[in-house]
């Protein structure tokens, strides 16, 4: 068949709601697309346990010490679920590691941030994390099966990391006059990255019109983030916060809140390696890596042993 031919018929497939599965002939550039989206979405997950894991050893109680043992777990389990999604397009997870601890590949920003105080995991819960939801539940309706499955799992996981969040918060914003100052400090350090996180407008995405035609994406960046918007402002709210945004106002016409500019700059020198702690994730990845590799140097003994066993039974 003609490439035009296939393209055709690819296109035609998406455009019915199908799912692409993985031993399917699929467009270069759909792999191409497909592996820069799940590799980046997988290294974010291994890369955000690093500012919430820093305070396990500190939480104010035995109960939010373990639940934050757990939400940490959960994110390693994310990054595992997506290593396996993005290996089914051809690419090995060894690679995939290389180029995050060499710097191609890119992680989301927001994890180039400090998490100064308690509330800060509280913040990370409820916007990092409530940002990641209503992305996520987009990726679960795109149109490569093995990623959208992975997000299906994935989203239930983070609600359940939203809400624990959105309960630091509230309890710090409704105690003590320090705790509602450290609540509110932390709303106003994570709201701008917040908004970044979800990606460039739609105008200045590079990507955003070829993931879009092929439904890996199913919706803008803009739509996503007005999204998040109008779900965390009546929180913020409620829980007696103040949105650090002077330019904040409720269109009763759209029914939308709007947002004053974002800080595109800010974003695009973090991406660049520029944020307050991009050295400090990179030197913590390839720390690990290169203390890990003792480890997959006696599994991967292990495992060849077990296989000369085997093929000395079978001789």
């Amino acid at each position: 068949m003609e490439l035009a031919e296939r393209e055709k018929e690819f296109q035609e497939k998406i455009d019915k709601g199908q799912k692409i599965e993985a031993k399917e002939w699929m467009p270069e550039n759909y792999r191409k697309q497909l592996i820069r989206m799940i590799s980046q979405h997988a290294h974010s997950e291994i890369v955000g346990m690093l500012p919430e894991g820093n305070w396990i050893t500190r939480a104010p109680s035995l109960r939010r010490k373990a639940v934050l043992l757990a939400k940490v777990q959960d994110e390693a389990g994310h990054g595992l679920y997506l290593y396996s999604a993005a290996e089914t397009l051809g690419i090995d997870r060894e690679k995939m590691i290389e180029q995050l601890i060499t710097g191609k590949a890119k992680y989301s920003s927001i994890f180039n941030y400090p998490t100064l105080t308690w509330a800060d995991i509280g913040a990370i819960g409820w916007l990092v994390d409530g940002a990641a939801i209503v992305n996520q539940t987009m990726l679960a309706r795109g149109s490569y099966g093995p990623y959208s499955r992975a997000m299906v799992r994935i989203c239930k996981e983070e609600s359940f990391h939203n809400r624990q969040g959105y309960e630091i918060i509230y309890e710090l914003a409704n105690g003590t006059p320090e705790q509602k100052k450290m609540a509110q400090d932390s709303l106003n350090r994570w709201w701008g990255p917040s908004m970044q996180m979800l990606g460039p407008s739609d105008a200045d995405s590079k990507n955003s019109a070829e993931t879009m035609k092929w439904k890996i994406k199913v919706e803008s960046n803009d739509t996503v983030r007005q999204r998040f918007i109008d779900r965390t402002v009546p929180q913020a709210i409620a829980a007696g916060l103040t949105i650090p945004d002077p330019d904040l106002k409720f269109n009763e016409e759209t029914q939308h809140w709007e947002i004053g500019d974002i800080d595109w700059e800010e974003f695009y020198q973090v991406i660049k390696g520029y944020g307050p702690c991009n050295h400090k994730r990179m030197k913590a990845r390839q720390d690990a890596e290169a203390e890990g590799a003792w480890v997959r140097e006696a599994a991967a003994a292990h495992a060849e042993k077990k296989r000369n066993k085997k093929a000395h039974q079978a001789a």
